[in-house]
């Protein structure tokens, strides 16, 4: 760990301010959970992620889709793509999304796009592509998102039906 150089009170409630700078830099947002951790003297955050505590499973689910459907698959948190099968796997697995998916996301919006448009996955940069997002909601809350995303081919009602089909699953699962 390293020093920021920020020092802060504990309130009379027991709570500190994380200053504004670094819930930026660490895309912290309000209402986010964060998990603690204690090690002899030394309290840390980690920012929690649901989905994360499934990603085996989630990256074993969506590679059967891949085989089944020809089509890339991902899954994300609020923050990066947690898993990715097909082409597309080693450009984005673990790679921040963009700040268009965080407002499909916290809009929790469901975008189709049939036919081949400019999708933004990582900031600044463009794929041409058929895709389906659906965000994988949990006790009312996005918690992340489902993309099919097809490079060759238009997507169709099955790929739909897949990425919903998944998104919900996922959410459940995640709530149990």
């Amino acid at each position: 760990m390293r020093t920021t150089g920020v020092v802060r009170r504990i309130d009379d409630l027991g709570r500190i301010v994380i200053p504004k700078e670094i819930r930026r830099n660490l895309r912290i947002r309000d209402g986010e959970p964060l998990e603690i951790f204690v090690d002899k003297e030394t309290i840390g955050l980690k920012k929690f992620s649901s989905i994360k505590e499934m990603d085996e499973l989630a990256k074993s689910f969506i590679t059967i889709v891949n085989n089944t459907i020809g089509k890339n698959i991902f899954i994300s948190d609020r923050d990066s793509f947690l898993a990715v099968s097909g082409e597309l796997k080693d450009k984005y697995l673990n790679k921040s999304i963009s700040t268009y998916l965080e407002d499909i996301m916290d809009n929790r919006k469901t975008v189709i796009e049939k036919d081949f448009s400019k999708l933004e996955l990582l900031e600044g940069q463009k794929l041409n592509c058929a895709y389906a997002i659906y965000p994988i909601i949990m006790n009312g809350d996005a918690i992340g998102l489902v993309l099919v995303v097809s490079t060759k081919d238009s997507i169709n009602a099955t790929d739909e039906k897949i990425a919903s089909v998944t998104a919900r699953f996922l959410g459940e699962y995640v709530e149990q």
